[in-house]
């Protein structure tokens, strides 16, 4: 299987929690993620984040993680890096996307 072949993209999305201002502003954020199914990791990562730096950052933390096990080394990463309002939905909306791979394997 030619590289391009092995590399599938799905999408997540989560509401940001109510009474915030990520939610006053955005209210929803999405993740889209594209996998390598042959090595079963994630070849890129991206995010409808308030700032780039903040989708930068999420990305390089995430991108090369393997999904081989489910999302617990994502899991992992985020809780040791990430200390922001609404990191449950960004959990959520990883989680919707993980799920959406899962049914094309």
């Amino acid at each position: 299987m030619s590289r391009s072949n092995s590399l599938v993209m799905t999408a997540g999305f989560a509401e940001f929690p109510k009474d915030t201002s990520l939610h006053e502003v955005y209210r929803m954020i999405g993740c889209v993620m594209i996998v390598d199914k042959e090595t079963e990791t994630i070849h890129d990562i991206s995010f409808t984040f308030v700032m780039e730096l903040s989708n930068q950052f999420l990305a390089n933390l995430l991108r090369g993680v393997s999904l081989r096990n489910g999302l617990d080394e994502v899991r992992k990463r985020l809780k040791e890096s990430i200390k922001v309002p609404g990191v449950g939905a960004i959990q959520y909306a990883i989680q919707q996307a993980y799920d959406r791979y899962c049914e094309l394997k």
